[in-house]
């Protein structure tokens, strides 16, 4: 099970919102890219990163600090938020991200995201925020009529490219209640893409249990920055950071 650690990104700082809400912020750093290197030095491999102004509104206020953690870290990174054109995929993935988050357009284009994966086999990832059970979008500011499970499924149909499913509980992510186990074991059923949880993780048993169902990876955040979770123990672990 890889452990990816996330830095969440709002006007050139590094922060964390409880519930997806962008009145509930913490700032926990000034500088994202000191914060990249320390999670590097921690061990980690992998780094999951999150543009909450792109999310929003589709800004890329953050695109430059996203490119000098890629480039002076040289970790395997991944981002997310506010991707919805062709142009933006080829973009970051020219900055040398090796995978890019998708989630409100995907909902919206199911068979655009489906090409677009044709297009960067094993490169795209489906960004899964649900809120109970259902699919929020655009910064997880609305909630859509349709079930997570349904869209994995759907995705999954159109395409056979799709590199993973990000799926994020909305009401546990920042709030350190552990994950939704029994909606991530559903998801994980519902479909053979490799699903990566998000979202509660607050200890070392979180990141047991979830290794216990064959969870592909896990997305660390508020929990390893308050220190609930001890990243270095956590990869200590055994889990795969190859």
């Amino acid at each position: 099970m890889q452990i990816w650690p996330a830095i969440d990104l709002l006007g050139g700082k590094c922060v964390r919102l409880q519930q997806g809400d962008y009145q509930r912020e913490t700032v926990f750093a000034d500088d994202p890219v000191a914060m990249a290197h320390h999670w590097k030095d921690q061990g980690t491999k992998y780094l999951h990163l999150v543009d909450l102004d792109g999310a929003k509104d589709g800004s890329q206020v953050n695109g430059e600090i996203i490119q000098r953690i890629v480039r002076e870290t040289g970790l395997i990174c991944q981002v997310g938020g506010g991707v919805r054109n062709d142009e933006t995929i080829r973009r970051l993935l020219g900055i040398g991200l090796s995978r890019v988050i998708v989630g409100t357009r995907a909902l919206r284009e199911p068979t655009w995201f489906a090409a677009m994966a044709d297009q960067f086999p094993g490169q795209l990832v489906l960004g899964i925020d649900a809120r109970d059970g259902r699919v929020a979008t655009d910064g997880w500011l609305e909630t859509s009529q349709t079930l997570a499970i349904d869209l994995a499924k759907q995705i999954a149909r159109l395409s056979s490219h799709i590199a993973g499913i990000v799926y994020t509980d909305i009401a546990r992510d920042g709030m350190l209640t552990g994950p939704n186990f029994q909606q991530l074991a559903q998801m994980q059923a519902a479909t053979s893409i490799p699903v990566i949880a998000s979202g509660g993780v607050s200890s070392l048993d979180d990141i047991r249990q979830l290794a216990s169902l064959n969870t592909h990876a896990v997305i660390v955040g508020r929990s390893i920055y308050e220190g609930t979770l001890d990243l270095r123990a956590a990869l200590e672990l055994g889990v795969d950071q190859q």
